[in-house]
């Protein structure tokens, strides 16, 4: 796997952008003010697996979009808010820990509404340095990841953990009505292909299980059960906008359940489960875990490259080398 960008020979190479939470967080978070969300990941040991150091980043190495990067021959991501000069024809990673699609999901994080405007300083940004039929091709031809919506969810079973079923659709639709609304506002600025990882077993996290002692190891029914209704609607609405919008194409992959077969059949992936509470672990790339809801490097790469390379089943309409190949 290579860090560094290869051009094509003729000079043009991929661009990925990239909006979310905590799973593809590369840093932001520690350039908010006043921003707690991301805690120790600022600390040792987080990162010791592959920068020697913490970056920001909610895990010991690298995360999924730093691998989905390097597959791409691009440079990883570095955090969008980090003061540096940026090159965005690579594209730009503009996730943040704690973020929701939902303005009053964790307020002080960015907000996927806030990433929004991020991506469309971006392409203000482009459009000054290369022109507009340059800056309007780049960003068509961009791949554009998410992973955004568990802490939505976490939100809402933690302040309603007696909703009923309809409770739950409704906030779910809203949820991705607002979701909706931003992917529009993107096709709007240039973008075509969009690759989603879905919500995860969110019951199923080892802080919410810790957080649940009463049910002796099993996962707590409420948050996953929102994640499934949410990813049925995801699917549904990605649909419709595929029917709706010409050159409209996405991706989306089941992380809810590769994740799940990972926690469940841990030793099949090279692992185990790690469920020794507050333990350091020597050699983190043994586990799936590596804090209370944050994979280990070893597992955000057999979850890049099921992204990158996966059959239908596992991520579809397309995996995302399509979606980089496509016009």
């Amino acid at each position: 796997m290579k860090c560094v960008a290869e051009s094509k020979p003729n000079g043009e190479h991929k661009t990925l952008f990239v909006f979310g939470d905590s799973l593809f967080d590369p840093g932001n978070n520690q350039y908010l003010n006043g921003s707690s969300v991301e805690g120790g990941s600022i600390s040792w040991p987080y990162g010791e697996t592959y920068f020697n150091h913490s970056t920001g980043r909610l895990s010991d190495g690298r995360l999924v979009p730093d691998f989905i990067a390097q597959i791409a021959m691009l440079p990883i991501l570095p955090p969008y808010l980090q003061p540096i000069a940026h090159r965005f024809t690579y594209g730009a990673n503009f996730a943040s820990a704690g973020a929701g699609v939902l303005v009053q999901t964790h307020p002080g994080t960015i907000n996927l509404p806030a990433q929004l405007s991020y991506f469309k300083a971006v392409v203000k940004s482009l459009r000054q340095k290369l022109g507009d039929v340059k800056a309007k091709k780049v960003v068509k031809k961009a791949v554009y990841l998410f992973s955004i919506g568990g802490n939505d969810y976490f939100s809402f079973s933690s302040q309603y953990p007696n909703a009923s079923q309809s409770e739950r659709i409704k906030y779910v639709e809203i949820v991705i009505a607002n979701l909706t609304s931003v992917l529009k506002d993107l096709y709007g600025l240039g973008e075509r292909k969009i690759a989603f990882q879905n919500a995860g077993p969110l019951g199923c996290l080892p802080a919410m299980k810790a957080m649940n002692p009463q049910l002796g190891g099993k996962c707590a029914k409420e948050p996953s059960a929102l994640a499934r209704l949410h990813n049925r609607a995801l699917a549904n609405a990605l649909k419709k906008l595929e029917s709706k919008l010409p050159g409209f194409k996405y991706s989306i992959f089941d992380y809810y359940n590769a994740l799940l077969d990972k926690v469940n059949n841990a030793p099949k992936y090279g692992g185990r489960n790690g469920k020794e509470p507050f333990k350091v672990c020597s050699d983190p790339g043994a586990y799936v875990w590596f804090d209370g809801g944050h994979t280990t490097e070893a597992a955000n790469r057999q979850l890049a490259e099921l992204i990158w390379s996966g059959e239908p089943n596992v991520t579809g309409p397309y995996n995302v080398n399509q979606l980089f190949e496509q016009a």
